[in-house]
């Protein structure tokens, strides 16, 4: 390993970010350097090689339209970005990386010897694309300036300096394109679905040894004042996560010690064996799985019915309410919901 290559793979480990990675086609050195030097357990989450088509198809829930393309890592980083959302430690910065190449291999090809890398933070996608001139290198000398390429748009995600010292000529200099997002837009694509997750850092707030994420669930359909209350309240703890998941025991499934800031009515829905084919002990069942992930909830008052309700209306079962902590009426009270707003709306 070059020196060169040594010292930026050493400033990735100690960014403290996290990232999961998924490549097919080339750039396997990186991997080597990264996993060889010290301090690759607090960085790479976790690496996927979808070099079948059936692979590549399950990992992105489709078939790519082309696999060596701009889109295809994209997806890729994308994939990969939520899937380090779910595996990452509280208070670290995430990343996907997605990596696609069409290098030399043992028959000659027709097409471009080409690759793409691509890298999703919270706010941030950037995708390179590098043709590299036919006939010059080996195939193990593409990868290797492949792995050059994928190794510096991970210090980049890593807002780690690194400058590639590599032989590409001037026509192999890389195409690049960066899209940045804002606050408004990352909380929508976690409305559309998009992106599994959001999670604000609220650090200087709370102890430093507490590691609880706190999630704001919820369809969000539309986004109303109500939901920005109930953030606003739930950011005096330290992590707070917007999610998208649909259902509790799958959340607790994901995020295991996690407490959930929901309403009263979705307190009173959670603990109605209605929602659970009429089966009382169905419910208990799910919930008291939920408890031993160590799930909690933090409730707000909520309309029920016309009539504002807090936790302390409601008829928890006993042995569920030690998973229920009430957030005041003083400090949280919003009379609104989605529904009304659709129903105001109209079709």
């Amino acid at each position: 390993m070059e020196s060169w290559v040594r010292a930026v793979v050493e400033a990735i480990h100690s960014s403290r970010a996290q990232a999961v990675i998924y490549l097919a086609g080339g750039a396997s050195q990186a991997l080597g350097w990264l996993l060889s030097v010290p301090g690759a357990s607090g960085t790479v989450l976790e690496v996927v090689v979808p070099y079948s088509m059936a692979s590549m198809a399950q990992l992105l829930g489709k078939m790519p339209l082309q696999f060596t393309s701009k889109q295809a890592a994209e997806d890729m980083a994308l994939a990969a970005f939520n899937r380090a959302l779910k595996l990452s430690g509280p208070g670290l910065q995430v990343m996907g990386v997605g990596f696609t190449g069409s290098l030399a291999s043992s028959r000659p090809k027709h097409g471009e010897h080409r690759f793409y890398v691509s890298t999703r933070t919270q706010n941030c996608l950037r995708t390179s694309h590098v043709t590299l001139s036919k006939g010059l290198r080996s195939r193990e000398e593409e990868d290797k300036v492949s792995s050059y390429f994928l190794l510096k748009a991970i210090a980049d995600g890593c807002k780690v300096p690194a400058t590639i010292q590599s032989d590409v000529q001037e026509p192999e200099l890389p195409k690049e394109s960066v899209e940045q997002f804002d606050e408004d837009q990352e909380l929508q694509q976690v409305i559309d679905g998009q992106v599994c997750m959001k999670v604000y850092h609220f650090s200087d707030s709370m102890d430093k040894n507490f590691n609880r994420k706190i999630i704001l669930p919820g369809s969000f359909n539309p986004l109303h004042d109500g939901h920005l209350r109930l953030l606003e309240v739930a950011s005096r703890w330290k992590n707070v996560i917007i999610s998208n998941q649909p259902y509790f025991y799958k959340k607790a499934e994901l995020f295991p010690g996690s407490a959930f800031v929901i309403g009263a009515d979705t307190a009173a829905r959670l603990v109605n064996p209605k929602y659970y084919g009429g089966d009382y002990n169905r419910m208990l069942e799910i919930l008291l799985e939920c408890k031993n992930t160590g799930t909690t909830f933090l409730v707000g008052g909520r309309n029920i019915e016309g009539v504002f309700k807090v936790l302390e209306d409601l008829d928890i079962p006993v042995e569920l309410r030690e998973m229920f902590i009430s957030i005041p009426e003083e400090k949280f009270r919003m009379d609104i919901s989605s529904t009304d707003i659709r129903k105001k709306q109209g079709p």
